[in-house]
Parts: C-alpha cells; structure tokens; sequence
C-alpha cells in the first residue's frame, strides 16, 4: 500500500457519510477539516491553498458554496473564507494558470461561478455568474443545462455542460469574465461530463455519462472537432452505466475512464497521432460507482474512489495497464483524491 498522503473530498450530506475532508496516508486517513459535502478539491499552484466545493447535496438542496483553506506544514487545513456560487450543486473547480481565479460548475444550475482569489488565498465577491442554456433528447437527465467541469488549456477556458451536450471555449479576461468564442456540440444524448487534453494540445478527450461513450477531438486554438466516438465498455456489456472521471497519462498515450454501473476502470491506448483510441482493458474498480480517479504524484499508482462502498482502491500502473496493489481502503463516500 502506497505511504503517500492524500485529501479525500466526500459526501457528508448522504446516509453514512462522515464529516468532511480526509487526509493522511491510506492506512491511517483522518479527517482534516469538518466540511458539508467538499465533493471536489484542488490544490493551488505554489501549494499552500486547498479550495473546495461544498456541494450541499440535501433535499431539497442548499445553494453551493465554495471554500478556501490554508494548508499547513503539517498538510493540515485551517479554513479562510467560503463564498456563495449563486448556483446549485457545485461539483467541479478549476483555478486559472495565472492564480487569480478560482471557477466552479454548478450542476443542477447550469452555471459557471468566477470568484477572485486574494493574495492570502480568500475567495472574494463573485465577479460573474455564466448562465448556460439548453437541453438534450434525455428527458431525465438533459432538462435544462448541466454544467459539469471547468478545464484550463492554451490560454482558453473549457466548460463542459451535459445538459446541453456542449463544450464551451472562452477566454478568460483580467477582470473575471468569460468570453465566448467557440462551442463543440456532441452527439444528442451523450452527456459530455468531463473532458482532458493530449499533452501536445494537438487532441482533446471527452468522456460522455449519459451513453458510455468517449469522444475524441481535434484541437487547435481552442476550437475542438470531433473525429472518433467509441465505448468506454466492451461489445454487448449489459446494464446500465454512467462514466464519471477521465485522466491521461503524462506521456499521452493512455486514458482512464471510471465506469459507475460496471464499477470498472476503463484503459485506452492513444494512437500515435493522438487522434484516436482503443480500448485496451477493463478492471474492476475495487468497490461500488468509482467516482473519481486520481493519480499518485510519481504516477506509478492510480486510485480510484468508490463512492457506494465507502472505499479507495489503489492499482499499480505498468505500461499503461493496471493490477489492483492492495485490498480497498474504507473511507466514508468517497468522492475526490487529491495528492498531497
């Protein structure tokens, strides 16, 4: 088992959950800072802030939040501020490479939330809220839009909505705002929720929840096309199935997909031209509705946290395939793994 420490988000608001951020090595994860629902964090880039959605998943649900800690020497958290995200079920962040903007996608909403970062790491006043429109051919799931990530690549901002089965390109200006200059529509229905880019930024890779699919994109200058659409799931796998989170390997020759219903991990080889991919393999994902999934800081491992079993599994990564290292570690409704 891996000796690393890491920060586990979670939900708190659900039966069973505990009582906020985890941190600690696997074997002995303690919590760090009581919170409601931190279902998402990130980390700042000189290492010394935690922020965190609060995603407030009760019912009837509470308007988000997000929240600023200060890490310590000790990767312990001390709280700063939170502000309101004017939006419901914040569920994803981004922080721009300059540091002077934290993003949130607000899912039930279908907006995205700009706040300014002080110099101390406190978030301020929001300087715009990003409503987006639209739906899809899903009654159940495409009502209205569904804003699910907020990605940073090539001096452009990537939001991508499942609602409306689109990825929004902007830029982002010194003041806070976004301007729009392009927009990728995915196929009616597929539910595009999160998207990573090859490390070239020659291609762009969009995992789809609402029919297990992955699309992969040409890109140039923030203008995304698509040219190849394939499973996250081998022919003929029955049952439902939602995937959830995507990473590329830092070489950019192997994606991984979580697939909640299969509860497996997904493993494809990128073509040498980086514009298509082939599913190579499927593992379990060491428990129940994997989440997310999260890289260690050496990439030698990758975890995978299974929210329904309440645990972290943790694989060995070798070439690009994956073998379970450990049995699953248990941690309440786990939901984000972040590195320390």
């Amino acid at each position: 088992m891996t000796s690393e420490r890491i920060y586990v988000g979670s939900y708190t608001s659900q039966p069973g959950g505990g009582e906020g951020i985890g941190f600690g090595p696997l074997e002995e994860i303690a919590v760090a800072a009581t919170a409601v629902d931190p279902s998402f964090l990130v980390r700042s880039a000189d290492g010394r802030f935690l922020y965190v959605t609060n995603e407030t998943v009760t019912d009837p649900p509470e308007p988000g939040r997000v929240s600023a800690y200060a890490i310590q020497p000790d990767g312990g958290l001390e709280f700063l501020n939170d502000q309101p995200t004017e939006g419901l079920h914040p569920c994803h962040l981004g922080i721009d490479p300059t540091g002077a903007y934290l993003l949130s996608a607000n899912y039930s909403s279908g907006s995205v939330a700009i706040h300014p970062i002080a110099a101390d790491g406190s978030l301020g006043t929001a300087s715009q809220i990003v409503q987006r429109e639209g739906t899809g051919p899903n009654a159940d799931r495409q009502e209205g839009p569904h804003a699910h990530q907020v990605a940073f690549f090539g001096g452009h901002v990537f939001d991508v909505d499942l609602g409306s089965d689109t990825v929004y390109t902007s830029t982002l200006t010194p003041e806070g705002t976004l301007e729009e200059v392009d927009r990728l529509r995915i196929h009616p229905g597929a539910g595009p929720r999160h998207l990573v880019f090859h490390p070239t930024g020659a291609a762009a890779y969009v995992v789809n929840e609402l029919d297990s699919t992955l699309t992969v994109c040409s890109h140039t200058d923030g203008k995304l096309q698509v040219v190849q659409t394939l499973s996250t799931r081998p022919a003929d796998t029955p049952g439902e199935n939602y995937p959830a989170e995507l990473l590329i390997s830092a070489d950019g020759r192997f994606l991984y997909a979580s697939n909640r219903g299969d509860d497996t991990i997904a493993v494809f080889t990128v073509a040498p031209d980086t514009l298509s991919a082939t599913l190579t393999q499927t593992i379990d994902s060491g428990g129940n509705w994997p989440r997310h999934l999260a890289f260690s800081a050496d990439a030698t491992t990758l975890y995978a946290a299974n929210e329904r079993s309440d645990t972290i599994a943790t694989f060995t990564i070798t070439n690009g395939a994956l073998t379970q290292s450990a049995d699953p570690t248990t941690f309440p409704k786990p939901v984000c793994i972040l590195p320390a």
